[in-house]
């Protein structure tokens, strides 16, 4: 069996679980650090893999366009390209096609596309979405599906779904090479009907895993949860449940209570370009004034490279004279910070402690921000 269920939390629907793929097992819940153009923002693999993560993203619309796939093939390979040797996850890019392309026109067939990088017309359809993850090499591959807008009228969200349904079931049918998996995509917006039927007839079409795509795309949390917490008992649970583009630390503990096991955003490293750091006493903009002289630790309770070696004050001078470090430190620090955070909910389940572990932490974690 590919995926396993090893623990379930006595008190939530948390659990723990170990995802067999052809360059390693992946623990679960686990947070993917997203390297969506080969590489890690501001982060070496080198450091990824020092900090413990154990699979990362990359994103079939941007390889394809750039550098594309015949020079990662030559290279042998998404993986010795950007020399990564744990597993990597490949988003299919409908979203990027949806939300990037200077011009588009989706039909039943795919989506016929101009690319933001210099206007060049391209096609993809879900046969051929899966055929460059193949060649990319990617341990997990990402069917081509239509992520609706919010808001979004019902039926526009119903044909969106629809089609993601149709090009589903064509991409079921693809012949990848050995060893790769498909996840089928979940979506249907915020409305319940069309959550459920396109988890009734995906989980029909027996992927390899499940993702609930179209969340996180400008609703408010409490409509987020709502959607990840109807639709994951959707799913069967002896398959990988993937929250995609999930979240702030806020978001990842709730999803992990309702059953979710695997996680993406490019949130850490975002808000680590721009001095926003990720803490256990919450979120710390270090360009404020008040941390000109503070020579403590960005976060005392954590052990990155960071942490260990630099104080906020460093962090703060680096920005302020427009160094790379500073950048970098905060991405190392920001990514480390939830990897850590998901093994100590995976201490905490293993313990049955999910809901006290979740409890104290954010009681900590929005006390502290609300103090600033």
């Amino acid at each position: 069996m590919s995926f396993k269920v090893v623990h379930k939390d006595k008190n939530s629907k948390a659990r723990l679980g170990l995802l067999n793929t052809k360059r390693g097992i992946i623990q679960t819940p686990v947070f993917m650090p997203v390297g969506t153009q080969a590489t890690v923002k501001a982060i070496s693999p080198a450091a990824l893999e020092e900090m413990g993560a154990e699979i990362i993203l990359g994103n079939a619309y941007h390889l394809y366009l750039r550098p594309g796939t015949d020079l990662i093939k030559k290279a042998d390979g998404l993986h010795k390209f950007m020399n990564w040797h744990a597993p990597i996850l490949t988003d299919s890019g409908g979203y990027q096609v949806f939300s990037l392309s200077i011009l588009r026109k989706v039909t039943d067939k795919g989506v016929k596309f101009q690319s933001h990088i210099d206007g060049s017309t391209h096609f993809i359809g879900p046969k051929e979405c899966l055929e460059i993850q193949d060649i990319l090499g990617s341990d997990i591959c990402m069917v081509l599906d239509e992520c609706a807008p919010y808001p979004c009228e019902y039926e526009n969200a119903k044909i969106a779904m629809k089609r993601t349904l149709d090009w589903a079931k064509i991409s079921a049918k693809v012949k990848l090479n050995s060893g790769n998996k498909v996840f089928g995509i979940v979506q249907g917006s915020t409305y319940q009907d069309l959550r459920q039927e396109c988890a009734k007839e995906l989980v029909n079409m027996d992927f390899d895993g499940y993702a609930i795509g179209g969340v996180s795309v400008g609703e408010p949390p409490e409509l987020i949860y709502k959607t990840v917490e109807y639709t994951l008992p959707l799913l069967p649970d002896c398959k990988p449940k993937y929250i995609m583009g999930m979240g702030t630390p806020e978001d990842i503990l709730e999803s992990i209570s309702f059953g979710a096991d695997m996680f993406d955003c490019i949130i850490p490293t975002r808000y680590g370009r721009t001095a926003n750091a990720f803490t256990s006493q919450g979120k710390l903009n270090l360009r404020n004034a008040r941390f000109t002289q503070d020579l403590t630790p960005v976060d005392p309770e954590c052990s990155c490279y960071l942490c260990k070696n630099f104080t906020r004050a460093y962090v703060r001078h680096l920005f302020y004279a427009n160094e790379m470090l500073g950048p970098q430190l905060l991405s190392i620090h920001n990514v480390h910070f939830y990897i850590n955070l998901i093994k100590q909910v995976r201490v905490a389940i293993t313990a049955n402690e999910f809901i006290e572990f979740k409890k104290s932490f954010l009681e900590k974690y929005k006390y502290s921000k609300k103090e600033k």
